[in-house]
């Protein structure tokens, strides 16, 4: 009899969900020299499994190249790790004393983590790592297309972990990972912030789960290629990015724009860079190939070979095709080639000025790419700024490839495998999401003022002109005859004003009693507010 994938997913998730968080609760007690040591030797295991792991993850998803998928694993493993030294997670994390503030650093609990299948290992090694820097426990949740080699990341990393003295369980993962598996990780009561990595479905149902979460957006990266770059710099590059791990990266270049004036020394320049120049006739097949019929990537042609792309559509490329490149005429959905393509596939765009190539590459990221990145290849710096301040992208890269620089290989910013695209994409930070990201900040705050030191007042403030501070209404005249008048008619309109004569009074008060039961109710209220008349307040109003 077969059992139910779907509870068996969920009832593991449950269990293992409950183990990190009993391990957490050992965890969040270590010192920030007992979490570096701790991370250092799960460093130090991925690393050593870096390349076994990388085929591991090519044999099983199909995706990407051995070779890079390698280099990934080592910006996570050696990069991320070095970057991360002396970096403050744990206890105090700094003192200011000008300010008469410290700053002290509150671990999450247990981290969801949930796996793509493009880069299953190496995003299993980068948020693993920043979870236990962090002080927190996490489970981890494969794509069911890369469940063993991502499974088999983490293990090595709890080896490591519980070697170096970390509790048993603060590293699991999900065996059995399904769809419904994984939203019962995310809405677990013990899960205490998502690390979300995969297609904008599953990020919504992140963002849409009710915990705190950190996903991201596609991508869908133009490069300018200004009239002031290095061409014989800037095409190698373009192309050793585009190329890199067959186009999985989410950053990886998707168009580049040029002036007109630069399209014969860019097609050259590509060609000599082993780039195939398709024609009208094979950008067409392209664009049905890549982009499906309801606007999705087609998930046989990600991260695949140039040569098996070409195939695919129906034309034959050299078989030391690097990359293959179409002109494509305008952004948008009669152009399919204008979206992202996770494949080593590149559009090129060539018009007539700077500021047309800048709008065309504003409008490939609202396409598809908001918040997330660009790049430029410039030595005008007038114009990089320019171009910088008008792009809605995150980062935008100066004279690199673009995955490599925006992950942090090839510029400061920090390593990463989960780019935030910001508000533009519904992201919660536009950030490359680190060990910062996963702690809570408590502030001690001592005595620095008095309060009737922090501002100063109006000079013409006065309390008499503010009667709610004081409860009184010094200037405020107020006619009882009109309230009494406007309570009758709302209680005749309801049926319900009586007289003095028809209404009995249990009070003993020695003054002649209202004329109605209406004006007994204004009396008392304008009494309460000391807004009777000046007779009324110098008798002491109405009880």
């Amino acid at each position: 009899m077969l059992a139910d994938k779907d509870l068996v997913s969920i009832q593991e998730v449950r269990t293992k969900v409950e183990k990190a968080f009993a391990a957490w609760q050992k965890y969040r007690t270590y010192s920030q020299e007992q979490v570096d040591a701790i991370v250092e030797r799960m460093a130090a295991a991925a690393r050593a499994h870096s390349k076994r792991l990388a085929d591991l993850a090519v044999e099983e998803t199909g995706y990407g190249n051995p070779k890079d998928k390698y280099i990934k694993n080592l910006l996570t493993s050696d990069w991320l790790p070095r970057r991360m030294r002396g970096m403050k997670t744990i206890g105090i994390l700094r003192e200011l004393p000008d300010e008469k503030l410290v700053e002290i650093g509150v671990p999450m609990g247990v981290v969801a983590a949930i796996l793509p299948t493009t880069n299953p290992t190496s995003t299993a090694i980068y948020k693993s790592l920043i979870s236990l820097k962090s002080g927190n426990a996490i489970v981890l949740s494969p794509h069911p297309r890369a469940h063993r080699c991502t499974c088999e990341t983490a293990a090595v990393l709890y080896r490591a972990a519980v070697e170096a003295g970390a509790p048993e369980d603060i590293i699991q993962c999900v065996n059995a990972a399904t769809l419904e598996g994984t939203n019962a990780l995310m809405r677990h009561e013990r899960t205490a912030v998502i690390l979300s990595t995969g297609g904008s479905a599953i990020v919504k149902a992140a963002y849409s789960s009710g915990k705190p979460a950190y996903g991201v957006g596609p991508g869908n990266v133009p490069v300018l290629v200004d009239t002031s770059a290095d061409l014989d710099d800037a095409i190698p590059k373009i192309v050793a990015g585009k190329s890199f791990d067959y186009g999985t990266v989410c950053s990886s270049e998707q168009a580049i724009v040029a002036h007109i004036s630069l399209r014969d020394k860019i097609l050259a320049l590509l060609k000599a860079q082993k780039a195939y120049i398709a024609t009208d006739a094979q950008k067409d097949a392209l664009g049905k190939l890549l982009i499906t019929s309801n606007w999705t990537v087609n998930p046989n042609c990600v991260g695949q070979a140039p040569t098996k792309i070409a195939k695919m559509a129906g034309f034959e490329v050299p078989a030391d095709t690097s990359i293959i490149c179409c002109e494509v005429a305008g952004v948008g959905k009669q152009h399919p080639l204008s979206a992202e393509k996770l494949s080593p596939v590149l559009s090129l765009y060539f018009l007539p000025d700077f500021n047309a190539c800048v709008e065309t590459c504003y409008a490939l990221l609202k396409f598809g790419g908001l918040g997330h990145t660009a790049a430029i290849y410039s030595n005008n710096d007038a114009r990089t700024r320019e171009y910088a301040m008008r792009m809605p992208a995150y980062r935008v890269l100066v004279n690199t490839p673009s995955p490599q620089g925006s992950t942090g290989i090839t510029t400061n910013v920090f390593p990463s495998m989960t780019l935030g695209c910001g508000a533009a994409a519904g992201n919660s930070t536009s950030d490359n999401v680190g060990p910062l990201h996963l702690i809570n900040i408590k502030r001690l705050a001592y005595v620095a003022r008095k309060p009737e030191e922090a501002f100063e007042m109006p000079l013409d403030y006065n309390v008499a002109t503010y009667p709610a501070a004081n409860g009184a209404s010094a200037d405020l005249a107020i006619d009882r005859s009109v309230v009494v008048a406007a309570v009758e008619r709302y209680l005749a309109s309801r049926g319900l004003a009586k007289t003095a004569e028809s209404h009995s009074c249990s009070c003993d008060s020695p003054q002649a009693p209202p004329a109605s039961v209406s004006a007994s109710v204004v009396d008392r209220f304008l009494a309460r507010r000391g807004a009777g008349s000046s007779s009324e307040k110098a008798a002491g109003g109405y009880g």
